[in-house]
Order: C-alpha cells, then structure tokens, then sequence
C-alpha cells in the first residue's frame, strides 16, 4: 500500500485538531489570546526572543516594494518589523487582545502602513476581506485551522509570490507537560495537535514539494511570581478545582525557576519552517 495515496493526509490533520480540542486543552489560539494582558505578556516574551523574529524576518524574500500577508499575527511581532520593511502588511488575526497591543505598538513605533482584519482565517472571503495579490504569505505557529488543506489553497490563492509555514515538530515542552499533568488534572490522556510530517504530507498530496529547513528555538516565559504564573496557566490547564489548583502548583515549584525577583520556565523546542514559490509546485520544482 502506497500511504501517500491511500491516506488522505488532510483527513488525518482535521483528525488530530478535533481529538486534542475535545480532550486536552483546546488551545484555540483566538481565545487563549482575548484579552489584553495575555497578550501584552506575548508581545514581551517575543521581545525578549528577538533573535527568532530578526530570523524570520531576513529568511523571506522582500523588497521595499513587497506586500506581505500575515496570518495569525498575533500583537504585531512579525507585523511591524515588516511594515518598516515593505510597502504593505495586511494582517488576519481575530483575538481582540492582539489587536489591541498591535494597534498600540504601531502607534509607539510610527507605523502605518499594517492593514487589520479582524477574522480567522478559516472565515475569510478574498473577495471582500482582501487585496491580493501578496509578495509574501506568512504563517508563523498560527496553524490551528481545522482544515489546512483550504487554508493553504486559500493562500495559495492570494499569493503571488513566496508562502512560508512555520510549524512545530515532535514532541513540544508544553506536550511533555501535559501528558504529565493532564491524567492527573482531569482523568483522561492528552491529546497532542498535528505537527510538521502531518503538514508535510498534505501538501505533498497537493502536488507541492516545498523546502524544509528544521531548528530548535531556545525561549523563556518570564512571571513577576507564583501567582502570575498561576493565572497563565490556570486557562491552559483548565482549572476549576482546588485539587487541580495544588497539582499544577507542585509541577510549577519544579519547573519554574527563580530569577531576578521572578519566575522564568527556560524552554525548548523543534520548530519546521517551510516555503515554497507559487507557480513551483506545478513542476513539482520547489526552490532550492
């Protein structure tokens, strides 16, 4: 049996994202980031891992007079380095928090040229909600839509130039976590969301053959103190009891630790960047 054939890869991937949403820790990445706070903390820990946007940034192929897409932009991490970079930024992103920090940052930093839509991009319509067409279609870790197959035809749509996903690979810090914690916390295993071979695999069965470059990101969260850790984690892990409250204390007092007045959780994890050019993939002829 030929599995690039007989399994529909799209299938396995709208799999994955139901089963670890009804059973672990629905990180539904609108709602994790709602409010403001929770973003604003987002927007620090990406200043302090600058390094990783100054990455990403020099890694896409841009010119002063690109446009770029930017979907799941969060509160404008990649956004702004962008748009003093380019002609244009069209951001999507739905959580009101993020924009909110954005809309802020962009004042502090002089830019306006980032255009907002406020939607998931799963509910975009191109007619209506966009410009196309884009220099650059970027989608940093913002993966999280049921079928990724219409997402990346969606992309692929509104692109004219170069598309990079950035994804994650094996087994994640906060995947280690949680099937620790999770049997404990709530009585059943976690589940753990799809990751980059899934990916891989649909967009191999979409007749694109794109370049993969694989790295492991080294990052911190920082927390002023046990409590502000506390109420971080007390939405990811889904705290509703004192029972829940003390066993998710007991894995902080081990994991987190002291600097500075505060709290940091030192973290690492595989990350998968991958990019084709639009109009490659009919060859079959990614860019080397």
């Amino acid at each position: 049996m030929d599995p690039m054939t007989e399994i529909d890869w799209n299938d396995v991937w709208k799999d994955q994202i139901k089963r670890s949403r009804e059973v672990s820790t629905a990180r539904d990445c609108a709602n994790i980031w709602e409010s403001r706070k929770s973003a604003l903390k987002f927007w620090n820990m990406s200043k302090e891992n600058s390094h990783r946007v100054e990455e990403t940034i020099a890694g896409t192929e841009i010119t002063p007079e690109s446009r770029v897409l930017d979907i799941g932009s969060g509160p404008g991490t990649l956004a702004i380095p962008f748009a003093k970079k380019v002609a244009h930024v069209t951001v999507v992103e739905p959580a009101e928090g993020m924009l909110s920090v954005l809309r802020e940052k962009m004042a502090e930093e002089g830019v306006d040229n980032i255009e907002i839509v406020q939607k998931r991009w799963e509910d975009i319509n191109v007619a209506e909600d966009l410009d196309p067409p884009y220099d650059v279609v970027i989608a940093s870790f913002s993966l999280g839509m049921p079928d990724i197959r219409a997402a990346i035809e969606k992309m692929i749509e509104v692109a004219s130039g170069h598309i990079y996903l950035y994804h994650f690979a094996g087994v994640t810090h906060w995947d280690r976590d949680c099937r620790d914690l999770w049997p404990k916390l709530h009585g059943k295993e976690y589940t753990p969301g799809p990751k980059a071979d899934v990916l891989y695999n649909v967009l191999y069965q979409m007749g694109i053959y794109p370049n993969v470059r694989t790295f492991r990101l080294r990052h911190s969260q920082r927390f002023g103190s046990m409590e502000e850790a506390m109420e971080h984690f007390r939405y990811q892990y889904k705290i509703t009891t004192a029972e829940q409250e003390a066993v998710v204390r007991e894995h902080l007092a081990r994991v987190l630790v002291e600097e500075s007045g505060g709290f940091s959780l030192p973290a690492s994890s595989i990350r998968v960047k991958i990019w084709w050019e639009k109009g490659s993939q009919e060859e079959g002829l990614a860019e080397r």
